[in-house]
């Protein structure tokens, strides 16, 4: 049975009933028939699109103005893509320095676990990025003493207070911690930075902005400086590397090492940045052959290092002495060049 063409479709009835009556006269070419239906067909497709009715335009309150090259007064969304960001849920500016970025996850710190790390009233687990404080849990007393200090420190600065978070990376960590930096607010104080000023707090070598990590090591150098809050305690001394028992008694931990780098040398895909002469005794700065263009791009080139007064950063580990992994140039700072014996 066949179909009827309805109303939409009259051109192509029209070419149909064209194409039907058509007269064929046996002195027609090929030629001049075919030119006729291609332009009778083009003209009734062209008639049929034409006739499909567009679509209804999307309000423009609903389309962001990016995707279309041009500002325009769009209402925000109600909430932005941030790691560890709900739904629905409020955003707020960030003051300060490159650390921070420009909007952040708002919430109310609502307990305290340690010196670097708190919880928002949700439950959510907020890290804060760039410092290192001492654990809570330690054997010797005396560092766990120094522990409590520093969550004191934070639980005065955040605890039951607005703060505002901006995550670090994309993704909370293996332990389902956002790593981030924080704005307690009323009044605005950046947390990472007061607990440096405050000394409770050792500067970390996690990547940074160059003019975030200025900020934050001015705030170290000043407490180092007047000796505030932990640079007062033994616990906070910088370790010296001529005196690698006292170093290696930091296995383990968080500790800044300075002294004066005696050799450079490579074995086995490794720079071994040496402080004594003998190896399996003394203190080193270990970096990766593949790691070596980074520290030259800083202007720490390890082969020019020795004869160089230097602080490094970092975990110590035992490697027959106590060592540190350089994995970033930001672990390592120059303090001065050594004067050459006369």
């Amino acid at each position: 049975m066949k179909m009827p063409l309805n109303a939409a479709t009259s051109p192509i009835r029209n070419l149909a009933a064209t194409l039907g009556a058509w007269p064929v006269a046996s002195g027609v070419g090929a030629a001049a028939l075919v030119a006729p239906l291609l332009g009778a067909l083009f003209a009734a497709l062209l008639a049929a699109l034409l006739a499909v009715p567009a679509r209804p335009q999307t309000p423009a309150t609903t389309a962001p103005a990016a995707a279309a090259g041009i500002e325009a007064p769009v209402a925000p969304a109600p909430h932005v893509a941030l790691a560890g960001a709900r739904p629905g849920e409020t955003v707020a500016p960030m003051i300060g320095s490159d650390c921070a970025g420009e909007v952040g996850i708002s919430g109310t710190a609502a307990s305290v676990i340690d010196g670097r790390t708190f919880l928002f009233a949700d439950g959510r687990e907020m890290r804060l990025a760039a410092i290192e404080t001492p654990p809570l849990a330690s054997p010797d007393t005396a560092r766990e003493d120094a522990g409590i200090a520093a969550k004191a420190a934070l639980e005065a600065l955040v605890l039951h207070r607005p703060v505002v978070v901006r995550p670090a990376g994309t993704a909370p960590d293996r332990y389902g911690r956002l790593i981030v930096y924080a704005i307690a607010a009323a009044p605005e104080i950046f947390v990472q930075r007061e607990m440096l000023a405050e000394g409770y707090a050792l500067l970390s070598p996690a990547a940074a902005a160059p003019g975030c990590r200025s900020l934050l090591r001015a705030a170290e150098r000043s407490a180092r400086a007047a000796k505030l809050g932990l640079w007062g305690d033994p616990y906070y001394e910088v370790k010296q590397a001529d005196n690698p028992a006292d170093v290696l008694a930091e296995r383990g931990r968080f500790a800044v090492v300075a002294g004066l780098v005696a050799s450079v040398r490579e074995s086995g895909g490794i720079v071994y940045v040496n402080f004594g002469r003998r190896w399996s005794e003394d203190f080193t700065v270990t970096i990766l052959k593949r790691n070596e263009r980074l520290f030259a791009g800083a202007g720490l080139a390890p082969s020019r290092l020795a004869g160089r007064r230097i602080e490094v950063r970092g975990w110590i580990e035992e490697r027959g002495g106590p060592a540190i992994e350089a994995a970033r140039p930001e672990q390592i700072e120059l303090v001065e060049t050594a004067r050459k014996a006369k």
